[in-house]
């Protein structure tokens, strides 16, 4: 059986979060993938598919630490590219 999660972040710069973290999609481990995409200009979303719950929480807590990353990432530089 295998367990989905599917998260959709809003945000101005989601392309520039999409670039972030698209290359790290694909397999998360051997028991978990993980893709992302952009929903409009304004939305990334996040899809996470394992074949058991611990992976799934695992691929998760992942994915969802490299989306803060980027999010995290964006607002330091932010000050920096408008100057």
């Amino acid at each position: 059986m295998k367990h989905t999660a599917v998260f959709r972040f809003t945000a101005d710069d989601a392309r520039a979060l999409y670039l972030s973290v698209c290359q790290e999609m694909g397999d998360v481990g051997d028991r978990s993938s993980a893709r992302v995409r952009l929903a409009g200009d304004d939305t990334l979303v996040l899809e996470v598919t394992a074949s058991d719950i611990p992976a799934l929480r695992a691929a998760l807590n992942t994915w969802l630490r490299l989306i803060t990353i980027a999010v995290e990432m964006r607002e330091i530089a932010a000050p920096a590219l408008r100057t």
